[in-house]
């Protein structure tokens, strides 16, 4: 991938990733976590800033330092990396209704780029279905092509 991103830097088992955001409001820490589910080979995709006293994501801050593209780049890159150690499928759902509307707007922006690389599904009305723009999604799912898994 190719896309202006941050420098990230993953912990040992590729789990977690960090990386500083830099804008109109300074240096921000972000961390990203692929956090195991109940369900066997399924991993939360957890994003959001890092609460410099808990060591946790804060995923309900608005942050608004004017480099969304450049962050949402980087996230992509952290889901490459762990899906290339980790065959294992990553749902991810926002914290609010309007951040999962800019996942979903973010899987359009760079859905040429992933659909070579990752099988994308969508959660509608419970049920699961390959990712069709346009829908409403209220979560998604993705893993690297190639894999089996069913959800």
């Amino acid at each position: 991938m190719t896309l202006d991103r941050y420098e990230i830097k993953a912990g040992n088992n590729l789990t977690t990733f960090e990386f500083l955001s830099e804008g109109r409001n300074g240096q921000i820490l972000k961390i990203i976590q692929f956090q195991q589910m109940n369900l066997d080979n399924l991993y939360n995709l957890a994003f959001g800033d890092k609460d410099l006293k808990t060591g946790k994501i804060d995923d309900k801050v608005v942050t608004d330092n004017g480099d969304s593209e450049k962050v949402l780049a980087t996230v992509v890159s952290a889901i490459y990396a762990f899906a290339n150690r980790y065959p294992d499928r990553i749902y991810a759902t926002g914290s609010t209704a309007s951040r999962t509307r800019l996942y979903r707007m973010g899987i359009n922006k760079y859905y040429e780029i992933v659909v070579n690389d990752f099988e994308i599904m969508g959660e509608y009305k419970n049920e699961w279905e390959n990712y069709m723009f346009g829908k409403d999604y209220q979560a998604f799912a993705v893993h690297r092509k190639n894999t089996k898994f069913e959800l």
